[in-house]
């Protein structure tokens, strides 16, 4: 059996189910790309900014500035672009670049809580609709084989899309998962960096200025 027909078996519900497989593959793979890339970098680059701090600021600024197509880059930098800042104030700094990463972090994830509501629902309309059919192609007191084979048809229908929708919902469940877990281990990470970057900055450069 071709993949075409299976689809045109399940009924047309299975053309919706189709669209949101594909849906959720192509979100798959936008965020798996994104994760990828920030995970692949971002030790290396919060390194190399934390060194250059302790050093001098407007290094570690540079460095962080030529990550900016990372979220740790344009977190990292938020702070270090500031001029002479308290250190409330460049706590803040951080605090409202982490927020605006995070939302950004979660991107797609609506979408995918979405689809995985959806997909069972849809299963079960197919469920429905192919009952229906079995049942109105069944004729009381009836023994063709006519009547047998567009009842089988009718079952196929419902449990066709019954399955589908099950397995569309659960994929988009996993990867709606592994990305909420992801954005989690993130936030405690950029906590970690941030204080970290916080420290050097209230050490070596802002308590030393107020000590003069």
């Amino acid at each position: 059996m071709s993949f075409y027909d299976l689809i045109v078996q399940g009924g047309p519900v299975m053309w919706p189910l189709l669209g949101l497989s594909i849906i959720t593959l192509a979100c798959a793979l936008e965020r798996g790309w994104f994760w990828y890339q920030l995970l692949s970098r971002e030790d290396q680059i919060a390194h190399e900014v934390l060194a250059a701090a302790q050093v001098d600021l407007s290094s570690s600024a540079a460095i962080a500035s030529q990550a900016q197509d990372l979220p740790i880059g344009r977190f990292l930098l938020a702070p270090l672009k500031l001029r002479q800042p308290t250190p409330e104030t460049f706590r803040l700094a951080m605090e409202a670049a982490g927020d605006k990463e995070f939302v950004k972090m979660r991107r797609g994830e609506k979408l995918l809580e979405t689809i995985v509501a959806i997909s069972p629902l849809l299963g079960l309309l197919g469920t429905v609709t192919g009952l229906i059919a079995t049942f109105s192609s069944l004729q009381i007191g009836s023994t063709t084989g006519t009547d047998a084979t567009k009842a089988a048809a009718g079952i196929g229908e419902a449990l066709i899309t019954t399955a589908t929708g099950m397995v569309v919902a659960i994929l988009a469940l996993i990867f709606f998962r592994l990305f909420i877990t992801l954005q989690a281990q993130q936030v405690d990470y950029f906590s970690e960096v941030g204080s970290e970057l916080e420290l050097i900055y209230r050490q070596v450069w802002y308590e030393p200025k107020q000590d003069q």
